[in-house]
Order: C-alpha cells, then structure tokens, then sequence
C-alpha cells in the first residue's frame, strides 16, 4: 500500500503550518460559491490574453463550460484581436477596473499577466470569492505568495496553478514510484534544465539561443508603442522608462524587478515533481552558487541546494536545482543517462530518472522484473478542465494555491540565497531568514504608488 495519497484542495497539517496558520478549519471546508449564470456556465474574467494567456483561454473555453464574461490586457492589439473572437466580454486594460465594475457579474478569473502582476490580478478575485485559475509562478516574492496562499484559503474557492505537467500521467507515475518505496528511501535529489537565459557573455547568449543578450539597464530610454500602455503594464513595479529589452515577453523574464529568471519560471514545472512525490514543506536552509549577483539581472546559470528536514516517517533529504551550464556531477561524469532536463531520485535501493515525458529506474538491470504499484494517483482529464469541474463542484485541483504556495515560496529562496551570496537558514512561521537581516528585500517590498494587496 502507498504510504501517502495525492494532495486534494485541502490543507494538510504541513501545508497549513506553511501557510501561516491564519486560515480557520472552517474556510478550508467552505461550500464553494455558486455559479452567478443562471444557466450554470460560468462567467470568467481572463486577465492577460496574448501568449501564454491566449493558450489558456483557449484551453478553458474549449471545454464548453464557460462564457467570457471580460477580457484585460495592457496590449491593445491583443485586447482587439481576441475581442473580436469574443465580441460579448467587455474589454479593459486595467484589471482594478474590471473587478470594480464586474466583480459582482462574473464567478472566476484566470491571471496570465507578467510575474510581477500576479499577485495583484489575483488577490481582487479571492477576496470576492471568486475561483482562480493563476498562472506559475503564483506570485513575485515570497511575501505575495504567502499573502495569496491564505487569502486563498480563507475564501474557500477552488485554485489551480498553471503546472500543467501537473497533470500528466507521467508525473503521476513517478510519484506512485517513489511514494511506495520503489527505490527505497530518498534522501537526494538532483532537479536540472538545459535552458541559459539571463546574464551571460554575448558569446554565451548567442550559443544558448537566449531570445537577448543584455548586461546592464539601458542608458536610453524608448518610445513605448501606441498600442501599448506602459504605465499599466509596470504596475506595482518601480518606474523605469520604456525600452524593448523588457518588452514584450518572455524578455522581462530575466529583470528582477519583474521576475526571477528561470528559478520561478521553469522551476515551478520541474520542482514540482520531487517537491510532490517527497511530500515537501518548507526547506530548513538554502544555498546557491553562480556567477556574482546583478543588481538588475538574474543569471543565465546557477545551483541552489535546499535542505528539509523529516517530514513523518520519511527522512531528511538533500534537494538541488542545476539551471544553464550548470549539471549534478553523476550527470557530467556519465554516472546516468545524460538528458538535457531531467529530474534525479537517488534511494537506498535504486534511482528514478525522469523528465516531463518518461522515466526510468536505474541501474535498469537491476530493475527489469520490477512490477510497478497498481496505480493510485488519480488520472486528469486534462489541468484546464479539472479546474473548471472542479469549480462546478465536480472534483478537486491537482495544484491548488495550497500546495502550489509552498512550492513557489522554495523557488524564490532559492533565489533569496543566490543574491545574498550566502546559506539562508528559513523560518517559515515568521517567514524570514534568521539572522540574514539583508534577505529582507529580496522577500518583500512595497508597491508603487496606486497599487495595493489590500
């Protein structure tokens, strides 16, 4: 029998300590608002529609559950494109206008805005009492995570993060491996992506395919283009002029005043798999190591080594994400199969290797009459969709801002430590890094005048 089942919407007792401890038992289990349609479709808010947004408007409305109440993006272009496509939503480019004149009309809302958006896109809706669907990571920094991770629970409402891969059977697999004691007991793991985007040589850039090369902000300032509403798009981020090394996306990704690299981006897929099948909270230290921390810019390479702590009856595991160049040493010295991406279990009986596709057991010899758990995790009908039955009452999320909160807090420690320069001890209850006075900004920091989280 496996030791563990898959996380559900609620809360467990990890998770709650995790979040704070502020939310009541009583708003965990709240009955989920009903639908306001009369005909039970719900009306959805889509926050952000071009790119990544246009996928999940796509995704969502192609369930045929829902109509498209409204549209918000700072894109002009965009907002006109997919207006025409939904000549019925009301169009705004500023998403405090949307909640204030439809924050009664509508029953969810999906945030698909730049990272440093989230946070505030989303927290209008939860304090309505409106289900999201938000996209990864959750939030900028950890204070905004945390903040949105109670709000979520204090509402009630059904929550979904955009970790599609989530969803599929791969990972479920994976975590059915693990959690029945497969390769027995895991006290590493090794997390690695190939992609290099962020500060390197020009050299380095144009070898790694990033989308830019840029080393420091620029001197001169642009003319943002008409179609564009800058000022919007900046939103609680400090002023800075226009220049298109930051727009459009994914360009901003790399800045830290709007994002934190491949850490939160790629991080939220990858983590994902060993924060779920080993049933992590809250990491007890964090380092990392890279090239000198920018002021401006995240790097295109760097390492960072979680510790946790036991967690039950599983015992304490070391955790570390390789990003760019950087690689586990198993990987550089051909100890295991060498994939581009890829994520490394190592147990007292065995390893699993895994990507976001397919796994493996190693050494595969010693595995060859292995007869794998009968599964337990259940299968999606797809990330979208579990999301919009599950808001019709139907089901529950597979990453629910309960279990995604926490995950995207351990991401951006892992940043924390790399601009630090120097191993962060976490106290997760008080949420700062004890004795490490100088993580401060890097956890929070006040908004532009204008914008609030309430």
């Amino acid at each position: 029998m496996p030791r563990t089942k898959h996380r559900s919407q609620n809360l467990d007792r990890r998770q709650f300590l995790v979040a704070g401890g502020v939310a009541s038992a009583a708003a965990l289990t709240m009955h989920r608002p009903a639908l306001a349609a009369a005909n039970d479709r719900m009306r959805v808010a889509f926050i952000g529609v071009g790119g990544r947004g246009g996928a999940n408007l796509a995704a969502i409305t192609g369930t045929g559950a829902v109509d498209v109440a409204a549209i918000c993006d700072i894109d002009s272009r965009t907002l006109g494109r997919i207006g025409e496509a939904f000549p019925k939503a009301k169009r705004f480019s500023d998403f405090r206008k949307l909640y204030d004149e439809l924050g009664n009309d509508i029953d969810a809302a999906v945030v698909s805005t730049t990272e440093h958006t989230h946070a505030y896109a989303t927290m209008p809706a939860l304090q309505l009492g409106k289900h999201v669907y938000c996209e990864k990571p959750l939030a900028y920094n950890v204070d905004e995570t945390r903040r949105i991770t109670e709000a979520a629970a204090e509402a009630g409402v059904v929550t979904q993060m955009g970790t599609q891969i989530h969803a599929g059977n791969n990972y479920h697999r994976v975590v059915e491996l693990i959690q029945s004691g497969a390769i027995g007991d895991v006290r590493e793991a090794h997390v690695w992506v190939s992609r290099a985007w962020g500060l390197q040589t020009q050299a380095e850039a144009t070898a790694h395919k990033d989308r830019l090369y840029v080393a420091a902000r620029p001197e001169q300032a642009m003319t943002p283009p008409d179609y564009l509403d800058w000022d919007l798009w900046l939103g609680p981020a400090p002023y800075r002029p226009y220049h298109d090394v930051y727009f459009p996306g994914p360009n901003w990704y790399r800045w830290w005043d709007f994002a934190n690299g491949t850490m939160s981006d790629l991080g939220s897929h990858w983590n994902d798999l060993p924060y779920w099948a080993l049933q992590l909270d809250a990491p007890r230290t964090v380092e990392a190591f890279g090239i000198p921390p920018h002021p401006e810019i995240a790097p295109a390479s760097m390492t960072a080594v979680y510790e946790y702590g036991a967690r039950g009856d599983l015992p304490p595991v070391k955790m570390s994400w390789y990003q760019g160049t950087h690689k586990p040493q198993i990987w550089t010295d051909g100890g295991i199969p060498q994939w581009g991406s890829g994520v490394l279990f190592v147990g007292s009986r065995g390893m699993l290797l895994s990507d976001y596709g397919k796994h493996v057991l190693l050494p595969e010899d010693k595995f060859v009459d292995f007869q794998p758990p009968e599964p337990f995790v259940p299968d999606s009908p797809g990330h979208h969709k579990e999301w919009v039955l599950a808001c019709g009452g139907e089901g529950q999320t597979a990453s629910p801002f309960s279990y995604a909160g926490p995950l995207t807090e351990a991401n951006h420690l892992g940043n924390v430590a790399y601009r630090v320069g120097k191993k962060i001890h976490w106290d997760a209850a008080k949420m700062e890094c004890t004795g490490c006075p100088e993580a401060e900004p890097f956890l929070r920091r006040e908004p532009r005048e204008g914008w609030s989280l309430g």
